[in-house]
């Protein structure tokens, strides 16, 4: 039986309107999530300064030393500085950053941090052996440009090292081989892709931390301060851990607590995540202001809430002079307040309980802008992110503001989150690319009509 052309010409149209369809959409999302991620890991000039970097701070000894890691290429926020800070509130230990190179390193959310060390002069003894080291989630763990990272994390655990995988930092450590026959939690969206690509691991999922061994692992991104209170009450004891934890207040956080949490799934309401990072147009710009001694979960919490994970806006971090020091001595590098930056939709300062220096201050007035601490400011017995997702939420909504807590694994019941609801701008946004991308189908289904139109009426 021969076949019905015309039925055979129908189909081959819808099936060449539906791949133009899908390949431009496709396009626009990719578009859009490259210059989401671009943006949360800005370029940097890496050349130092005619004056140098600013020199790292000695390492006192007599101490429990902890070497937080960082790629080149980029790394968390969060994972990064707040068991940095963790750390750093005890004086029984001494912390320390270190990378492959002493060049500015991407921060998610649009900071960059300067290591203090390399992992050569660990290597060489030029640097003291870390006796724990804090493995955040990189951009590409299991990359080629990695490779140095993973062997110097394996020589770490063979000289007895123990090691503290925040996040998704666990599928660094999986690479590694180190994970091999242990138990292992990771980020709650990883966990079904770490268990395909690493069997010989035991993941575990709904669980804050997971210790086996020497190793412990995290769930995601803000469980890395849980993480990291667990390990100071090992290694500094009970009393130790309990003072820093009061101080900080992460929700429900107690010496003796549960490890146990409600396990995450991606869900429908979950779009708004996938919207606002595929379609990143005419977002707000938000400038962090940044002053000497900011506290480091503070500033973390800035950048992933506002752009390392909700993607809502764009973070610009700014500083008076481009270079600042947190409370417990990390070199951030910014953007020095002056004609260079964008034009920017707010100012906020975070970990400011009072007015802000008078050169952020005057900066700020002459760009028409009026410093703000996010959310009205952090109140007594709240974490950091407490007051950002307050801000979050009333200006992008709950809903974004939900799903941000959600994907950084933390617990939000303490809060009132208020605002509009539903974000708009990356839907409308959405909706006129479905409508561009079926037009250019339509279009591509018709263009051969057209066109033997055009040839039949030149030949009469």
């Amino acid at each position: 039986m021969r076949p019905n052309r015309p039925v055979v010409r129908r189909i081959g149209r819808v099936l060449l309107g539906a791949s133009v369809f899908l390949a431009s959409l496709g396009g626009i999302c990719a578009a859009g999530v490259a210059t989401t991620m671009g943006q949360s890991y800005p370029e940097f000039d890496r050349r130092p300064p005619a004056r140098g970097w600013p020199a790292a701070k000695a390492i006192p000894g007599g101490r429990i030393t902890v070497a937080v890691v960082l790629s080149n290429a980029g790394s968390v926020s969060a994972d990064v500085l707040a068991p940095y800070e963790v750390f750093a509130r005890s004086g029984r230990f001494a912390v320390y950053t270190v990378a492959a190179r002493r060049a500015p390193s991407p921060l998610s959310g649009g900071v960059h941090l300067l290591p203090d060390h390399t992992l050569d002069e660990v290597g060489t003894g030029a640097v003291p052996e870390p006796d724990v080291v804090v493995v955040p989630a990189v951009v590409d763990p299991t990359g080629t440009a990695e490779e140095p990272l993973r062997e110097w994390i394996a020589a770490r655990s063979r000289h007895g090292s123990r090691l503290l995988g925040v996040c998704a930092g666990s599928e660094l450590l999986a690479a590694t081989g180190v994970l091999d026959g242990r138990r292992a939690t990771s980020f709650w969206a990883n966990i079904d892709s770490l268990k395909r690509n690493h069997p010989a691991v035991r993941w575990q999922s709904g669980e804050r931390y997971v210790e086996d061994g020497t190793i412990t692992t995290t769930a995601g991104i803000t469980s890395g301060t849980v993480g990291a209170l667990r390990l100071v009450e090992r290694l500094a004891g009970a009393d130790e851990a309990r003072r820093i934890g009061g101080a900080l207040h992460y929700p429900g956080w107690s010496l003796d607590g549960p490890t146990a949490i409600t396990p995450n799934h991606l869900a429908l309401s979950d779009l708004p995540y996938a919207l606002n990072a595929a379609f990143p147009w005419r977002r707000p710009t938000i400038g962090i202001g940044l002053e000497d001694g900011v506290g480091e979960i503070d500033a973390a919490a800035a950048f992933e809430v506002y752009s390392g994970v909700s993607f809502s806006s764009r973070a610009i971090p700014i500083s008076a002079i481009g270079t600042i020091t947190t409370r417990h001595g990390v070199t951030l590098l910014t953007e020095p307040a002056g004609t260079a930056v964008p034009r920017l939709d707010r100012f906020v300062v975070p970990g400011v309980r009072g007015d802000v220096t008078p050169a952020l201050a005057s900066w700020a007035s002459g760009r028409g802008l009026t410093p703000e601490p996010p959310g009205g400011g952090r109140r007594d017995g709240e974490f950091g992110f407490d007051p950002m997702l307050r801000d979050l939420a009333a200006h992008s909504g709950d809903v974004t503001a939900r799903i941000t807590a959600k994907f950084s694994e933390y617990p939000v019941g303490q809060l009132r989150l208020s605002g509009a609801g539903w974000p708009w701008r990356s839907t409308v946004l959405f909706a006129v690319a479905l409508a561009g991308s079926a037009g250019v189908g339509v279009f591509a289904v018709a263009l051969p009509r057209l066109l033997r139109r055009r040839t039949a009426g030149a030949t009469r």
